[in-house]
């Protein structure tokens, strides 16, 4: 045999193939090999021990590389792993899931470290080979003899002393690959094995999977804060809102917070360079950290290994546009084959970079997300034109699953909600001057559902922002660009901003004149809408001229009986019933509902429509019984048709007990209003500008059955509501606050009544004009706080301002009109001025039998007035003879038990008593007595009031007669 130099153990021999004494060199003869192993063109000497197993004690003394570093919080999930490594006997698998960075490592390290094995080792498991090192460095720990042995047999050396020992714990870190750790799982029979890794699936052949989410919020400020001030106190305004944007991922906000730690700005600081620089912070990390450990490099070698499967790429770019919880799979339908789409969604699924709902939704991390979406040239998933393909794809997507149409619908609702986050958060994430037209119809859809929902705020700025991309791409005359400025202009209206509503409609309709030409369907129905505003603003004569012309205008285009026509004239007919003029009201709208049921069938919606709005005509005009009956059929048709909690079906139970309180029908009222007001909480919301009205309409019938402290206390809820939802100025939050000062009047809490008219009259006359009908209505009130107050000079002066602006704006002969002369009458005569109270209430009684009829309710109350005024002024048996005949007529038309009927009777019993006819004042005070203790109950303050009055009579009468009288009524 040849001989060779002596060289170190474990050093490369010279060239040739050499061995040391006792080696065996390839190609020789085999002498006396006991304690030697040869590879060729290496030699080693090795100790006798390592050819011995490991030894069983070799981790009596305890052998663990597991550190762990700061830590916070993940108490539940340290008791979860707590209970699933209890079971004794065989082996125990279990995987923590969860995100690049989320801290699965820092929650296995800190775990781990505090285990009672004897051995603790970690081994990095992102492929094969490194599970393999991992367990070489094992066996050298348990045997250092082994370590000039090649690395597979030290791996085998561990694998073997494992397989014979039990009371260990592996943690395998980071494994991308069930395979790569399947053949060591195999051959474990006992132990215990932690498996952090990003894949959320495919482990049911190995281990019990567990998923870790991100931080609470309290254990992300805590990282953070320990992180900042680990040197000493520093600045922590803001964290919270760091820890916030960074979606509590416990890398970024370790990242974020050692940032900050080491350049010194402050958390808000830090803020606002991620908004302005994210591609450069997302990267960065402190002087001293670990390159690798950045959010965007974790991220970027997570989408490395999805590179084979490109469509998942593109899909999380998509994705990115969107809000991080609850996507819809809808919104990724179309954008590939279903095969190649699910198994995109399965591979991002299965790399936690986005999260099964398991109702097919999906949640992306936000970070992930501003990730996706950032630009980077350098970065090959992030290439600025993919970005902008992704957002492009993310809209259209959008703008394709929105519901169209009506939106009025229950049905489309559920959808609606839960695509409008996403649209929300698309048009968030980028600047208006990338918006495109499907970015404009995005915005037109979610405004429209919105403003349906009473939420006008948000979808006024939709619409804005959806008008300047319509003329910045298609120009100002395009019908679209005509179409959202339309919708702008109507939901300028519904919050109560009439001057801007006008303006741009009245701009819209000369564009829409000029290029489409005046008799175009939608020049019809701008100008349609123009009337509507016209009308709302108080300009019913405008109105009134503008809807005709629309009327004539679709009749002549479409026919008579054409569904546009009988709407157009359906909102005619509303306009003469806010003119005054009820009888052209009624009767267009009787044949309205008529044609619409001979055309469209007695159960089609725009039938029972009309047949609604007919019902308000005759509560209008005193027609309190056809309307009754007409609004039972209604609602009953419409839930028969709509279905019981269909909005329509709501509107129409609501305006059935509006019908019932005008009837007097105070007790249907309420319990009819108590249902509705509850049903519209359920399906609309508490706050929906429905459900306040019908609040507004229940609170009205508490105060009309003598509940006035409830119909107060329900009155200041739904001002504070409608102040919060529609804001201080909407013509609603106005009205209710106008509510408000009226209870406050009935409470005889005068003071405050006059100092809310008030700022109601000039709230009213600041947002609405001054000579705005419902300004005028407020101060017509304030006239009767006034008048209630004893301030009769002030009273008639305001009285005598609002009747000549009602005149002068309304017309000589309007219900409104009417009525604040009717007040200044009363005025005069709580003043003394009996002369001039009997003049006016003569006129007022002749006007409205002219224009409403003589038995119309308002005609009547006209003639209980001027009874009044005629008392006032000595004018007994004129009192009297006209009291008697509103009596009878009340009767005939309202019904005995009406409280009209019932407050009539007993004025006239005092006007008995005042001619000094004090039995037959008894006598007719006893029957009022009874009636109201039945109809109102003894407990209603109007019942209270005629009982303290006869007991006062009684105790007169018995006085100056010298003899008992029997106070009771019965």
């Amino acid at each position: 045999m040849t001989g060779v130099s002596g060289e170190a153990p474990g050093q490369q021999a010279a060239a040739g193939i050499r061995a040391s004494h006792g080696a065996i060199a390839a190609g020789g003869d085999v002498v006396g090999s006991s304690t030697q192993y040869i590879t060729a063109g290496q030699a080693f000497v090795l100790p006798p021990e390592a050819y011995r197993p490991i030894p069983d004690d070799a981790a009596d003394g305890g052998i663990s590389n597991i550190a762990s570093d700061l830590f916070v919080g993940r108490n539940d999930e340290l008791t979860a792993l707590k209970g699933a490594f209890t079971r004794p006997g065989k082996v125990v698998v279990h995987a923590v899931h969860g995100l690049g960075g989320v801290g699965k490592s820092a929650l296995a390290a800190h775990w781990a470290g505090r285990r009672p094995e004897r051995l603790r080792w970690w081994v990095t498991a992102d492929d094969a080979s490194a599970v393999d090192a991992g367990l070489a460095a094992l066996a050298r720990a348990l045997q250092p003899a082994l370590a000039a042995l090649p690395a597979e047999v030290q791996s085998e050396r561990a694998v073997d002393w494992l397989t014979r020992h039990d009371g260990w714990l592996l943690v395998l870190d980071n494994v991308e690959d069930p395979r790569h750790i399947r053949p060591l799982l195999d051959r474990l029979p006992g132990g215990r094995i932690l498996i952090t890794t990003r894949r959320a699936t495919g482990w049911h052949h190995h281990a019990t999977a567990i998923r870790l989410g991100v931080f609470r919020p309290d254990e992300s400020l805590e990282l953070f804060t320990r992180v900042l001030t680990h040197h000493g106190p520093r600045d922590t305004d803001g964290a919270d809102a760091v820890c916030e944007e960074l979606g509590h991922l416990a890398l970024a906000v370790e990242q974020a917070a050692a940032y900050c730690a080491e350049t010194g700005i402050p958390p808000l600081a830090y803020l606002d360079l991620l908004a302005q620089w994210p591609a450069t912070m997302f990267a960065a990390g402190a002087e001293g950290g670990d390159a690798e450990r950045t959010i965007a490099r974790i991220w970027h070698l997570t989408l490395d290994r999805l590179s084979d499967t490109p469509l998942a790429g593109d899909l999380l770019r998509v994705l990115a546009w969107y809000a991080p919880d609850r996507i819809p799979r809808s919104l990724l339908e179309g954008l590939a084959e279903p095969p190649r789409l699910a198994a995109a969604i399965g591979r991002l699924t299965a790399y936690s970079m986005i999260t099964d709902n398991g109702d097919a939704t999906w949640s992306v991390h936000r970070l992930v997300q501003a990730l996706a979406r950032t630009p980077d040239p350098d970065d090959p998933h992030r290439r600025p034109e993919a970005i902008d393909h992704a957002r492009d794809q993310a809209t259209t997507r959008l703008a394709d699953t929105f519901p169209t149409g009506s939106h009025d619908q229950p049905d489309t609702w559920p959808l609606c909600r839960a695509v409008l986050p996403h649209a929300d958060a698309l048009t968030h994430h980028h600047t208006p001057d990338h918006d495109t037209t499907q970015t404009a119809r995005v915005l037109h859809l979610t405004a429209l559902y919105r403003s349906g929902q009473g939420a006008l705020a948000p979808a006024i700025r939709a619409l804005q922002r959806a008008l300047a991309t319509e003329e910045r791409i298609r120009g100002n005359d395009h019908p679209h660009t005509l179409t959202t400025r339309s919708n702008l202009a109507r939901a300028y209206r519904s919050a109560g901003e009439l001057s801007r509503a006008v303006q741009l409609q009245e701009c819209t309709l000369h564009d829409s004149e000029r290029v489409l030409g005046n008799d175009h369907p939608d020049t019809l129905i701008t100008r349609n809408n123009l009337a509507y505003t016209y009308r709302v603003a108080g300009r019913v004569d405008d109105a009134i001229t503008l809807g005709e012309q629309v009327a004539a205008g679709l009749s002549r285009l479409f026919g008579d009986d054409s569904r546009e026509t009988l709407i157009a004239r359906g909102n005619l007919a509303s306009a003469y019933s806010q003119a005054g003029r009820t009888t052209d009201s009624i009767a267009l709208n009787e044949q309205v509902a008529a044609d619409f049921a001979r055309l469209l069938g007695d159960d089609h919606p725009d039938t029972l429509i009309a047949r609604g709005n007919l019902v308000s005509s005759y509560n209008e005009t005193g027609r309190t019984a056809e309307a009754v009956a007409l609004a039972e059929q209604v609602a009953a048709d419409v839930s028969r048709v709509l279905g019981k909690d269909h909005p329509r079906t709501l509107s129409a139970r609501t305006n059935l007990a509006s019908s019932y309180d005008s009837a007097g029908l105070t007790a249907e009222a309420i319990s009819l209003g108590e249902q509705v007001e509850a049903d519209l909480g359920r399906v609309l919301g508490e706050d929906h500008p429905e459900t306040l009205t019908a609040r507004a309409n229940l609170a009205h019938s508490y105060n009309s059955a003598g509940r006035t402290a409830e119909a107060l206390t329900l009155s200041e809820q739904i001002a504070v509501a409608r102040a919060r939802v529609l804001g201080e100025d909407h013509p609603d939050t106005l009205t209710t606050r106008a509510n408000l000062a009226y209870y406050y009047h009935q409470m005889e809490r005068t003071a405050d009544a006059m100092t809310l008219g008030l700022q109601v009259a000039a709230a009213r006359a600041r947002v609405l004009g001054i000579d705005h009908p419902d300004t005028l209505t407020a101060c017509h009130n304030l006239a009767a706080a006034c008048r209630s107050a004893g301030r009769n000079a002030t009273a008639i002066a305001l009285g005598e301002r609002v009747a000549a602006a009602r005149a002068r704006v309304l017309g000589e002969d309007t219900p409104d009109t009417l009525t604040a002369r009717a007040s200044l009458a009363t005025a005069y005569t709580r003043a003394g001025r009996a002369t001039e109270a009997v003049v006016l209430g003569e006129q007022i009684v002749a006007a409205r039998a002219r224009v409403l009829g003589e038995d119309n309710p308002d005609t009547l109350t006209a003639q209980a007035n001027l009874a009044s005024a005629y008392a006032s002024a000595g004018r007994a048996a004129d009192a009297i003879a006209l009291q008697e005949h509103v009596i009878a007529a009340r009767t005939r038309v309202l019904g005995k038990d009406h409280l009209d009927t019932l407050i009539i009777r007993g004025n006239l019993a005092v006007t008995y008593w005042d001619a000094g006819r004090p039995h037959d004042a008894l006598a007719l005070l006893r029957q009022v007595v009874t009636e109201r203790e039945r109809v109102l109950g003894p407990d209603h303050p109007k019942s209270m009031q005629v009982v303290k009055t006869l007991h006062k009579w009684i105790q007169i009468v018995t006085k100056d007669d010298g003899r008992s009288a029997d106070p009771s009524p019965r």
